[in-house]
């Protein structure tokens, strides 16, 4: 015989559930120290040069 739920408290377990990864997601966004946003800044722009330096121009025709 199958388990007898309560819809109403298995959608507010996943709507917890849900909010607590948000909350998880904020944190490693938001709760960064200055250091660690302009590191995280320093290496994108190191990325972005590296990738525009190897790009290819195209042969006069």
């Amino acid at each position: 015989m199958a388990e007898i739920v309560n819809l109403r408290k298995v959608r507010k377990d996943r709507a917890r559930a849900a909010d607590q990864a948000q909350a998880q997601a904020n944190r490693a966004q938001f709760g960064r120290t200055k250091a660690e946003k302009s590191l995280t800044e320093a290496e994108a722009a190191r990325i972005t040069r590296t990738v525009d330096g190897a790009k290819l121009t195209p042969a006069p025709d």
